[in-house]
C-alpha cells in the first residue's frame, strides 16, 4: 500500500470528494484508510459507565484507498511511485519526481 500514517491526502471519489485530510489509520488487510474529517457518520452509542453517557457521536470511518489520492507539497494530488537509490527504496511523486 502507498498511502501511510500521517500522510496528506485528497479524496477523489465518494460524498466527500475534494476534500483534504491527514491518514490517521491504515486498514492493510481491507485496504481501507481512515482520513481525518472525511466519510464522518452519526453513530448512536451506549452509555458504558455513569461517568460515560451514552448519545449521538460523530465518527471516522474507512475509505477505500483507491478513492484517495496522496497530496505533494508542490504538485498537489498525484499518483505514487518508487525509486531505488543505494538499495533505500523511497517515494516519490509522479508529476514532479521530488521524494515523498
Amino acid at each position: 500500500m502507498k498511502i501511510k500514517k500521517g500522510d496528506r491526502v485528497h479524496v477523489i471519489a465518494g460524498k466527500d470528494v475534494g476534500k483534504e485530510g491527514d491518514v490517521m489509520r491504515v486498514l492493510p488487510e481491507r485496504d481501507r484508510v481512515i482520513v481525518d474529517g472525511v466519510n464522518v457518520v452519526k453513530r448512536h452509542q451506549k452509555a458504558r459507565s455513569a461517568t460515560e453517557p451514552g448519545g449521538i457521536i460523530e465518527k471516522d470511518m474507512p475509505v477505500h484507498v483507491s478513492n484517495v489520492a496522496l497530496v505533494c507539497s508542490k504538485c498537489g494530488p498525484t499518483r505514487v511511485g518508487y525509486r531505488v537509490e543505494d538499495g533505500d527504496k523511497t517515494r516519490v511523486c509522479r508529476k514532479c519526481g521530488k521524494a515523498l
